[in-house]
Parts: structure tokens; C-alpha cells; sequence
């Protein structure tokens, strides 16, 4: 059974949710906790929600092959490639709030490459869902894996949680780390320490 995300989607809204509007329903949380809906500073609160939430998990309208839309070349080229420091947002399934953070993958090819572009488009793809960043690590590492079969594949997230730090322990300088190592990456030592060596260098 495929993971939420490779070619399942392009989602659409089930039928009872084609009739909810969500700026009504945040116009009425609103109202819930005590504020005046139509005050001036809240009176288009509920529709730039909205707005801001249907970009945040416009994820769920997108699928592999719309983001990588033919983007895979066959090269002779069997040295690994890196992309890393891809800036991300995403939204917590379990509180809503976001987490964000850097995203460093890297997979050593087999006769196919994909456009770098298109690397981090995959990762906006997957992060523009409701997520844990468990999932997401596994996800872009298992797109990569299926759509150009490479040697092996590496995936590291790393990521603050604002659900951690707005509430909860409340620890504002806390970061969780994930990894996801398929192939070469999880069976060959050497090629996981280049990686990560590669992933913790910094500019100088």
C-alpha cells in the first residue's frame, strides 16, 4: 500500500465538505473564544484564513508526476547528487501550527537524474499537507526512489515546531532531526557519512 502522496492524489474535497465554508466555520471559532467576529480588525479575518490555509495544504492538489512533469534525464553520471538547505513550511496534523525548517537530499543516481528545481518542488509538494515530519522525510525519499530507481536515496529534516514551542514544554530552542536512508544510504557506511558530512557542511 503506496504512502499518502506518490500518485494518489490529485485529492478532491468530499461531498459534505463542497458545502462548508471555511471562512464561516472560522468566523464562528471566533466567536467561540470570545472575540467579536465583526470588529474591524477581524471582520475579513475568516477569509484570509482561507486563503492562507488553501495555499498552505495545496500539497493535496498535486502529485509526483504533475511536479516533476517530465523532468528526468538519462545520464552518465554515477556520483552522488546533493541538494540541500531547501527552506520549508509545513502544518502539524496534530495541532495545526506550523513547523519549518531545512531539507538536505541527496541520492546517488542510476543512469537518470532529476532537475534540481524539481527536487525542491517535491519537498513544497509534500510539506503543503497536514504532516509529521517523520512522514515527510519518508515521502520525498520514497518519490525519489520510485520515479528513477537510483542506487540509493537520503533524506534529512531538520525542523522547529512551533507546537513545542508556543505551548506544551514550551522550549523555543529545541529542533527535531529525521532521516530517511533507502539503497546505497542505509547498506554503505562510506556513502552515508559523505552524505551527512555534506549535509552538516556550512559556507564559510
Amino acid at each position: 500500500m503506496s504512502e499518502p502522496g506518490e500518485e494518489l492524489l490529485l485529492h478532491e474535497p468530499k461531498a459534505d465538505a463542497k458545502d462548508e465554508n471555511i471562512a464561516a466555520l472560522v468566523r464562528k471559532m471566533i466567536s467561540i473564544i470570545g472575540e467579536d467576529p465583526n470588529r474591524e480588525g477581524l471582520r475579513k479575518t475568516p477569509e484570509r484564513f482561507e486563503k492562507a490555509l488553501k495555499f498552505l495544504t495545496s500539497g493535496y492538489h498535486q502529485n509526483v508526476e504533475h511536479i516533476l512533469n517530465g523532468a528526468t534525464f538519462s545520464v552518465a553520471y554515477d556520483q552522488m547528487v546533493i541538494v540541500k538547505d531547501i527552506e520549508f513550511f509545513s502544518l502539524c496534523e496534530h495541532h495545526l501550527l506550523p513547523f519549518f525548517g531545512k531539507c538536505h537530499v541527496a541520492y546517488l543516481p542510476n543512469k537518470k537524474v532529476i532537475g534540481l528545481s524539481k527536487v525542491a518542488r517535491l519537498v513544497n509538494m509534500f510539506a503543503r499537507r497536514l504532516q509529521i515530519q517523520e512522514r515527510l522525510t519518508s515521502q520525498i525519499a520514497q518519490a525519489i526512489e520510485e520515479k528513477i530507481s537510483p542506487e540509493g536515496v537520503g533524506v534529512i529534516i531538520e525542523a522547529r515546531h512551533l507546537c513545542m514551542q508556543m505551548r506544551g514544554v514550551e522550549k523555543q530552542h529545541g529542533q527535531a532531526v529525521t532521516s530517511a536512508m533507502l539503497g546505497a544510504f542505509r547498506h554503505n557506511k562510506e556513502t552515508r557519512d559523505e552524505f551527512l558530512s555534506l549535509a552538516r557542511k556550512r559556507q564559510s
